[in-house]
Order: structure tokens, then C-alpha cells, then sequence
């Protein structure tokens, strides 16, 4: 866990907008870390940010050996759970405050900062099948939303539907980014619903729903059965799609589904789990750092037990009295 950090000075910013740019293009998500505050003579300053990847990757610059490896951790629990932190790293007490993750840091320079950690998430993918009027008006809506919008459109262009971020002229899914948090509406609304609906079983999307009524869903869906899709694939498929609203136009049926998307994301019910790397981690017996394992310069053996340290200081510390740091066992 931790990737090292790629360079320190006046080419670090422009690294890091293009890589922040890059990933939100391609939909990847990343945490970004800033000190918001630091005391003398922490090596990071204010201001300072670093981008980090679910694969402990890292760009920018926050500070030495001590503060890297515990930021690069929180910024993958922050991935993982999707809830931004406020780190203090030091010995000092005055910060102490509630919502701020204190961690001790015994560093010789007996500096200390404070580091906002934030997961940056893709926005959701809303992918959906077909050519009518609730398409339109469902790409747009999202789109108002933030959300990256996909329109698969069997021989259609993006002359037939301006409003969306990109149109597939296939039913082929399998070029799209599609996984646990990403929307899948099929409106083909009675022209290739089975196919359009099978081809979106094949798929890992978090929600699927068919504009159709209960009738005609059925039909679909004994279509389906037919090729041999079970009750379990069945039962992923909402349909008829969106929340209840009663007798409703083309257009009011995208207001429908929407909210329930926008609903099923607020309680989590559809979200997209981020893989982040899970590399061995120690900790320092002198400062309580986290010391990431495979990069570790400070190493010593006591008792048959290897030791890892944040830097030179402490494995001096620990190699001059061992015991001092040793819990009674």
C-alpha cells in the first residue's frame, strides 16, 4: 500500500491537474489530500495536495516518510466507504476536536499537520436503451445532475440524440463501464425489449429497469425464461420502471424513474464498490506510525520479531532500549 509519491517542486501542480483531469475523463476514482495546516518544521506546507489511487499510487507532495504511508491509508478507507477525514498527524493535543482522526507522530523534526482527505468518485453512469421521448428526457435531466450518460441506440447517431454524453448504435454493452453503480434503463418500449433487456442482464449494472407495463413485461419476461434466464436474473429487473406516480405522460415517466434512481443511490443501495489495494502494514513501536512493510528502510530484529520503523530516529530510539517500547506479554 503506498505508491511513492512521483516528485516534489514546481512541476508537481501541473503533474497533478493533468492526472486529476485524466482520471475524472475516464471515470476513475481517487482521493485527493490537502494540508490545511501544519507546525514548523513539518516538510508539508499548506496547501499541499496529493492525488491518490485505489492502487496506493501517488501524486503530489505532502510531506516525509512519517506522514505518507498513514495519509496513503486513510485516503483507501476513504475510497472504500466514500466519506471524506481530517487527519491530524503529530504529538500535539491542542486539534483534538470531534470528527478529526488524531494519530501520533514521534518524527525528530517534531513537526505536525492536519490533512483533508476527500474520495473523489466517479459521478454515475446512466446507460439507456432506446429512442423515444423518455430518453430524451431522462439523458437530459441527468445530465442537469452531473451524471456521465450513455444512450445505446440500435442504428441510431448522435445526431439523434444531442443531449447525451455518448451513443452506442449497437446492443452490445460490453465496450460500456458498466458495473455495480451504474443505471441501466431499457426504453425500447415495445421494438427490441427482449433483446435490449437480455443484453442488459449480461451486465453488472446495480439497477435495471424496463419502461413497460406489468403486461407487457411479462410477455418480456417469458420471452427470457425461454432462453433459459432464470428467476434470480428476473428478479433484478424493476418493472415497470420508476416510482409510482399514477397516469403519467412519455415525458413524465423519466421524472418517475429518475427519482427513483436518484433514491436508490441516496440510500446506497446502488453504489459502485471501489477494489483498493490491500498491501502488509506495520506499526511503529517508538512513534505508533503506520510503516508500509515492502518499502520499509528501517528494519530491525528483536527477540526472533522483525520491527519496522518510519525512519532512522526511531529505530535508533528502539535499538538503544528496546524494552521501553515493548508491551509486557
Amino acid at each position: 500500500m503506498g505508491g511513492r509519491a512521483r516528485g516534489a517542486g514546481a512541476g508537481v501542480t501541473g503533474r497533478l491537474v493533468q492526472d486529476v483531469g485524466d482520471l475524472v475523463r475516464r471515470g476513475r476514482p481517487f482521493a485527493l489530500a490537502t494540508v490545511v495546516w501544519r507546525r514548523a518544521p513539518s516538510s508539508g506546507k499548506v496547501g499541499d495536495k496529493a492525488v491518490i489511487t485505489p492502487d496506493g499510487g501517488v501524486t503530489g507532495w505532502l510531506g516525509g516518510a512519517c506522514a505518507q504511508p498513514t495519509v496513503v491509508r486513510t485516503a483507501l478507507e476513504s475510497l472504500t466507504d466514500g466519506r471524506p477525514r481530517l487527519l491530524s498527524l503529530g504529538t500535539t493535543l491542542e486539534h483534538d476536536r470531534p470528527g478529526v482522526d488524531r494519530v501520533p507522530m514521534a518524527c525528530t523534526s517534531e513537526g505536525a499537520m492536519e490533512v483533508y482527505v476527500e474520495p473523489m468518485l466517479p459521478a454515475p453512469l446512466l446507460v439507456v436503451i432506446g429512442r423515444s421521448p423518455a430518453v430524451e428526457v431522462l439523458v437530459g435531466m441527468a445530465g442537469h445532475l452531473g451524471w456521465r450518460t450513455t444512450v445505446v441506440d440500435d442504428g441510431g447517431s448522435a445526431v439523434d440524440h444531442p443531449g447525451a454524453d455518448r451513443v452506442v448504435p449497437t446492443l452490445d454493452l460490453r465496450d460500456l463501464p458498466v458495473d455495480g453503480g451504474t443505471f441501466v434503463v431499457v426504453a425500447t418500449q415495445g421494438h427490441y425489449d427482449e433483446p435490449a433487456l437480455e443484453h442488459a442482464l449480461a451486465t453488472p449494472a446495480g439497477y435495471i429497469g424496463l419502461i413497460a407495463s406489468a403486461k407487457r413485461a411479462a410477455t418480456v419476461f417469458e420471452w427470457l425464461r425461454e432462453r433459459d434466464a432464470s428467476d434470480e436474473a428476473l428478479a433484478r429487473v424493476h418493472a415497470p420502471a420508476g416510482m409510482d406516480l399514477g397516469p403519467v405522460q412519455h415525458e413524465e415517466i423519466a421524472v418517475a424513474i429518475l427519482a427513483q434512481l436518484v433514491a436508490l443511490r441516496a440510500s446506497g443501495a446502488v453504489v459502485a464498490p471501489v477494489a483498493v489495494a490491500v498491501a502488509a502494514d506495520d506499526v511503529d513501536p517508538v512513534c505508533g506510525m503506520t510503516v508500509e512493510v515492502a518499502a520499509a528502510h528501517n528494519t530491525t530484529g528483536h527477540d526472533g520479531v522483525t520491527y519496522y520503523f518510519c525512519a532512522a530516529g526511531c529505530l535508533r530510539a528502539f535499538t538503544a532500549d528496546p524494552q521501553s517500547f515493548l508491551q509486557p506479554t
